[in-house]
């Protein structure tokens, strides 16, 4: 049979790190490709113990049907938490539970962008994210980015030239791929910039809370007094990916309405899980996990760079230090002898698996020397064993 293809999803590629994962799954292969959290950061007793108590004490509660806009004890555990301890969400704001924030990037597209629409976005940036946007056939202008975030006088540029721009995306704690930080000079710069022009921010905050050195930079929502900023957090690299349980905070007209998407995709997100990232918020030291879990990717990270040190920069890769999240930004030399995408190809011959950095482009087909490494997934001995590949791989064809 013939199959037509709706004309929004006939450009849309694989991801390139879902694709490299087919490689990473061979034993044999060090993946320094994923974006998991470690094993070890996982409450896996606390969330036995929560998850036995629900069904003694709730059981029906966990298994029927529950609101769109998420099970309410946790609404209210997340607002407080945000209000409390990042001055976010204001009297016309809302918040919504989602399936993970990957469906909030999602949802905010379909409700505030048509076809041809611009959104515009750091470059490089998190490739699911840009998949969503592309799925609804919306333009992608990519503003570089610096040491402390995006490159303001391009960004005043595009807002400038570029026709029907709805919003800008920012991961500006840690950002995925180059795990920079945007500087809080920036952020209200970027904040004043959309105020002017009227366009709205996503503020996608999935790893603010795995910050490990240096000092918390205030959100931008927390500057919000024009009803500019969505905000997306997740409970996926703090507590669980797999459980998908993310949410918004956001003016409450355009929540309203991915209120109304989200029935129409799934309903409401698990409601079981909901339940134990509430109780988890509640009856357990929250704070105290938070804190353990910067512990452990503080010793991951330090000794990931410790590692590049060691054998990728004395081979010509140099990286980007980072205070916090779960990647870092290697960039290969001026003038090298070899592609980035030619040096991620003979890595995977060597069983290393890293992600390419055009994949992060709002054009992959654009020129990149960079690459991105994750420290989180793998254990010590992978990282070393991975990273010495790396850096006899350098000293060989760079």
């Amino acid at each position: 049979m013939d199959y037509i293809l709706s004309e929004r999803v006939k450009t849309l590629k694989p991801s390139a790190i879902r694709e490299i994962f087919k490689y990473a799954a061979d034993p044999s292969v060090v993946s320094l490709s994923a974006g998991n959290p470690a094993p070890e950061a996982f409450p896996t007793k606390a969330i036995a113990e929560i998850s036995a108590k629900i069904f003694e004490e709730e059981p029906v509660a966990a298994l029927q049907y529950g609101l769109t806009e998420g099970y309410p004890p946790l609404k209210k555990a997340v607002w407080d938490f945000m209000q409390n301890k990042y001055g976010v969400g204001g009297e016309n704001d809302d918040i919504i539970i989602t399936s993970g924030a990957q469906q909030v990037m999602d949802l905010f597209t379909k409700t505030v962008c048509n076809e041809g629409d611009t959104v515009i976005c750091e470059a490089p940036s998190f490739i699911g994210s840009l998949n969503s946007f592309r799925s609804y056939n919306c333009r992608l202008c990519g503003i570089p980015m610096e040491k402390d975030g995006m490159n303001i006088e391009a960004l005043e540029k595009a807002l400038q030239q570029e026709k029907n721009v709805r919003f800008i995306y920012i991961i500006a704690n840690f950002q995925n791929p180059s795990g920079a930080t945007t500087s809080w000079e920036k952020r209200k710069a970027i904040y004043e910039l959309a105020k002017r022009y009227q366009v709205m921010i996503l503020e996608d905050n999935p790893y603010g809370e795995l910050r490990i050195s240096g000092e918390n930079v205030p959100c931008i929502k927390s500057l919000d007094t024009e009803g500019l900023v969505v905000y997306a957090g997740t409970f996926s690299k703090i507590l669980s990916p797999g459980m998908r349980v993310g949410y918004a905070i956001a003016p409450k007209p355009v929540l309203q309405k991915m209120v109304v998407c989200k029935q129409g995709e799934d309903v409401h997100s698990n409601q079981w899980a909901q339940m134990i990232a509430y109780r988890f918020m509640t009856e357990y030291d929250f704070e105290g996990h938070l804190n353990s879990l910067r512990e452990i990717y503080r010793k991951k990270a330090a000794f990931c760079m410790k590692l590049l040190d060691e054998y990728l920069v004395p081979g010509g890769i140099s990286y980007d230090p980072i205070e916090g999240g779960l990647f870092i930004w290697c960039h290969l030399p001026e003038g090298a002898r070899i592609s980035m995408n030619e040096f991620c190809k003979q890595a995977v011959l060597n069983k290393v698996c890293v992600v390419p950095g055009n994949a992060f482009l709002t054009n992959e087909a654009e020129q990149c020397s960079s690459f991105r490494i994750n420290f989180s997934t793998p254990t010590d001995e992978q990282l070393e064993k991975g990273i010495r590949i790396l850096g006899q791989l350098a000293k060989e064809v760079l």
